[in-house]
């Protein structure tokens, strides 16, 4: 720490800290254009300048670091004439049309202005004299206006130093200098990702979003602190509510919230305009002679529990099932899984959890004794070492990816890639593991063989803090690079490259996501994973850990929730008769002690009549399921099918009553994010129509089945929450009401857990589990040549309801593909753009084709966002004996021109 004087004010700060930021953390406000916290200093506008005692001449405080005993005065009267001139100078490059500008009342230019009283015709204005097409001319998200760019240079920086991309740059010179994209392409045939950090930094609103033009005025304007509906990272979101237009124009972020930073990915930036879409059910529906018609909510309701109510007599609770859903909030997974377990007298709840990452939760679980990231996004900001595996990190939780990135260019981090595809994170990574789809186990186990063999391994953790470590060594045996190689599909160089830089680590990360767990061997890929951080001792401990990163907003929270077959909240067991005992006498009714069935059990016992009812709540089984030809067969011939979503899905054309729901603006509640942070959600705009919260048409519903549930808002359901599941017990919205609360926390005292197992594994000591490679349960033959492997793209998100109907999105992505190696396109005579038919054994679509190096020859990858040609109408529904999580990332497929 220092300590250092300003403006007679005392104040201490990190070593390190500049005056500016020394001044701005302790409330002291110095003038700046050109700085923001996130980007390197510029010192270009000579707004900050200050007097420091010894110092000769004025000193820009953004570029000067804070020392010990340090003198500063910001305010003296030379200070501000010298400030004054200098807005003066730069008035007069500036179009002074502030009544019409869309920045008025939000325009730090503005407000010094107006603060220093300056004469803005003090100098003749000078006009650009511009004569290149403007780079964002016909953009639908970015607008730029030259006449209003000071060349404070925070879009160009912001572009490099954060997201990493450098697509932003500057042309021509002096006071002629604009902002450009390199040889002034437009922005959609730039490397330009749309996360609009650059409209985020701007002072001054010359770069704007086109969105809110003519509506996004300050004195318009209601902002909402809210968080992210899309990826597990959980950002911090300002939903910006304009009283002109009544609707939601835009969104902001602020620059210090956790865990985002004021950053955002094009989906945070661009993707809310699916809350207004005119798409979104409005009334309840009910299906009559294959034709939906609308109805009340009375009659809708009571239908659906006089049905609910005959199949349970009938047939028993197990007949019926529950799907519930981690886009939708914590208060909601719960009363859902409440209403499943209390109401329907079964353990038949899941949710697409079991499609992501129940792998996940069973593998860590076993060895660590908890199924979540033990570490802390910021953590990954500092790590001497990251390896990243199964994980598109900058595509499927961008601002993660951003921050591997800074790191890494920062010189902090070394990094290991392995993925099947060339990523935007193996352009900087150290190595690129390159690997077969499902030959992760073959991958881990030679990296431990390498760390064993050198003597890395480190002997003080595994003899303090593990057990049954000689098992793990002796399977790893004979697993040698060399040996392994051949199956993996790289040189075995590679192999001992990257497990000697994470042996050798001070700390080293572990990143994973989907591409680890969707396997038939998914919860060994977790085990393998956590055998080797334990194998070094990177676990409890900062900056180290085994870092799972969840796919959707809330699907960690939905876990926590109980939104699972075998587990009430906070991962109790319903087996074990002392738990069940504890929500039988805070539910008042007896519960099942009988595990439930998963998402794919449960479409599975859908096709043979075992169950004959299913309440499904925003999830859309018939795009994300694999194999879906046979979830629809099992979905049409269920008796009695209950869709609860925000649009007619594709699932919900299937239902016998569709229910329509609020989405996460027009609701009140809390998500957990992938680092188990418990942050709220908060109301910015009305629900459309007769549109009513989750948790409270559930409520309605139990209450026609005979059982009371009913809650005086979403506080309540988290007092209850709190009171039964040990991990949230300190959580209370009056604790998380600024920032969001990491778990576990058990009491109203405890600050949260940053990092996971820092004295001892939340199960003991951490175990050990041998693990064989076993090859994906389909491999490429004669008949289908190819290995299929999905995943998601930055663009979009999941089956696409939402992303789909937000217009700068679909815009930038409008079609699905199939990308394909240049190689395979040559023998097959493909060219891109060509329509390719691709076929497995379960069925066959049409995609466009993308040639490209990014897969390996035999290899194809597709999303599964386009119900055009839906992924998943290919993918296996096999699935790990353990985890009940289906293989989508690898299958079998055949790839041929179609006959015209």
């Amino acid at each position: 720490m220092v300590e250092l004087s300003i403006d007679g004010n005392t104040v201490k700060v990190d070593a390190g800290t500049t005056v500016l930021h020394a001044a701005l953390l302790n409330g002291i406000e110095i003038p700046h254009l050109c700085y923001d916290p996130r980007i390197s200093p510029t010192g270009a506008c000579r707004l900050c300048v200050v007097e420091i005692e010894g110092a000769k001449g004025l000193q820009t405080s953004c570029s000067r670091i804070a020392e010990d005993g340090m003198v500063v005065n910001t305010r003296s009267p030379a200070i501000r004439r010298i400030r004054r001139t200098n807005l003066e100078l730069i008035m007069s490059e500036h179009r002074l049309e502030c009544s019409s500008c869309d920045s008025d009342g939000d325009c730090l230019l503005q407000d010094y202005a107006y603060e220093y009283q300056i004469n803005e015709h003090k100098y003749p204005y000078f006009a650009l004299n511009i004569t290149t097409p403007n780079y964002t001319s016909g953009d639908l998200a970015i607008k730029y206006d030259p006449s209003i760019c000071i060349r404070c240079q925070r879009c160009v920086k912001i572009c490099a130093e954060v997201q990493g991309v450098e697509t932003l740059t500057l042309r021509e010179r002096a006071g002629s200098a604009l902002v450009t994209t390199g040889f002034n392409v437009k922005l959609k045939q730039s490397t330009c990702e749309y996360c609009g950090q650059c409209l985020s930094t701007c002072p001054t609103g010359a770069l704007y979003d086109r969105s809110a033009a003519g509506a996004g005025q300050a004195k318009h304007i209601t902002k909402t602190r809210t968080t992210c509906p899309y990826c597990g990272v959980g950002c911090q979101l300002d939903l910006n509510f304009s009283s002109k237009t009544q609707s939601i124009i835009r969104v902001t972020s602020e620059t210090g919230c956790v865990p985002n930073d004021g950053n955002t990915c094009v989906k945070g930036r661009f993707g809310m305009e699916f809350i207004g879409s005119d798409d979104r059910l409005k009334t309840p529906l009910i299906m009559e002679n294959d034709v939906f018609r609308e109805a009340t909510w009375d009659e809708a309701l009571n239908l659906v529990a006089s049905r609910f109510m005959e199949i349970k007599n009938e047939y028993g609770g197990n007949a019926l099932a529950g799907l519930s859903s981690a886009k939708t909030t914590n208060e909601d997974n719960y009363v859902m899984q409440k209403f499943v377990r209390a109401v329907f007298g079964t353990n038949n709840i899941d949710h697409c959890a079991r499609l992501c990452h129940a792998s996940t939760v069973t593998g860590l679980a076993r060895a660590f004794g908890s199924g979540a990231m033990t570490n802390s996004i910021e953590e990954l900001g500092r790590s001497p070492m990251i390896f990243v595996i199964g994980s598109n990190t900058t595509e499927n939780h961008p601002i993660i990816g951003i921050l591997i990135r800074q790191a890494v260019a920062a010189g902090r981090t070394k990094l290991v890639v392995s993925d099947p595809r060339r990523i935007s994170l193996t352009e900087i990574a150290d190595v690129h593991i390159q690997q077969r789809p499902g030959t992760d186990v073959a991958l881990i186990n030679a990296m431990m063989q390498v760390i064993i063999e050198e003597g890395l391994e480190d002997k003080d953790f595994i003899n303090s803090r593990t057990e049954d470590y000689e098992t793990v060594r002796d399977a790893v045996k004979g697993c040698s690079p060399e040996k392994m190689a051949p199956i993996i599909g790289i040189p075995a160089d590679l192999i001992r490259k990257a497990a000697r830089m994470y042996a050798t680590a001070d700390t080293a990360s572990i990143v994973y996501s989907m591409g680890i767990t969707q396997h038939t061997t998914g919860t060994d890929n977790v085990l393998s994973l956590a055998n080797l951080a334990m194998l070094t001792g990177n676990v409890g401990k900062e900056c180290s850990g085994v870092n799972p990163l969840r796919g959707q907003n809330n699907v960690q929270g939905a876990c926590d929730m109980g939104a699972l077959p075998n587990v009430y909240p906070g991962y109790q067991k319903v087996t074990d008769p002392d738990l069940r005992a504890k929500f039988e006498k805070a539910w008042g009714v007896q519960l099942s002690p009988d595990n439930g069935l998963t998402v794919v059990e449960i479409m599975k016992a859908a096709a043979n009549g075992q169950v004959r009812g299913l309440y499904i709540k925003g999830e859309n089984p018939m795009l994300s399921d694999p194999d879906i030809n046979f979830v629809g067969k099992g979905l049409k011939k269920i008796d009695f099918l209950v869709v609860q979503d925000i649009f007619m899905s594709e699932t919900a054309e299937l239902a016998d009553v569709v229910l329509p729901a609020v989405c996460f603006a027009e609701k009140e509640g809390t998500f957990t994010n992938t680092e188990r942070r418990v942050q709220r959600v908060r109301k910015a705009v009305e629900a459309p129509g007769d549109a009513r919260g989750d948790w409270e048409i559930i409520c309605d519903i139990a209450r026609r089945m005979a059982y009371e549930m009913e809650y005086a808002d979403s506080s309540a359901v988290q007092e209850e929450i709190a009171s039964l599941t040990p991990i949230y017990g300190g959580i209370h919205y009056d604790r998380i009401d600024k920032l969001g609360l990491p778990w576990p926390c058990p009491d109203h005292d405890h600050p949260g857990t940053k990092y996971l197992h820092a004295q001892s594994f939340s199960r003991g000591l951490g175990k050990f589990h041998p693990v064989h490679f076993l090859p994906p349960k389909e491999m490429p033959d004669d008949d289908y040549p190819f290995v299929l492997t999905t995943g998601r793209m930055l663009q979009h998100w999941h089956t696409g309801t939402m992303t789909r109907r937000c217009e700068v999105l679909d815009d930038l992505v409008p079609t699905g593909f199939v990308e394909i190696n240049p190689l395979d396109a040559e023998a097959l005579d493909v060219r891109d753009g060509m329509v390719l038919e691709v076929a497995s054994r379960r069925g066959k679509i049409t995609v466009p084709a993308k040639i490209t190096e990014r897969v390996f020859s035999g290899c194809v990858f597709m999303t599964f966002h386009f119900k055009e040609n839906p992924a998943n109408a290919l993918t296996i529904a096999a699935l790990d004996p353990i985890a009940k999580i289906p293989e989508f990332k690898a299958c079998a497929v055949r790839v041929t021109v179609p006959e015209v």
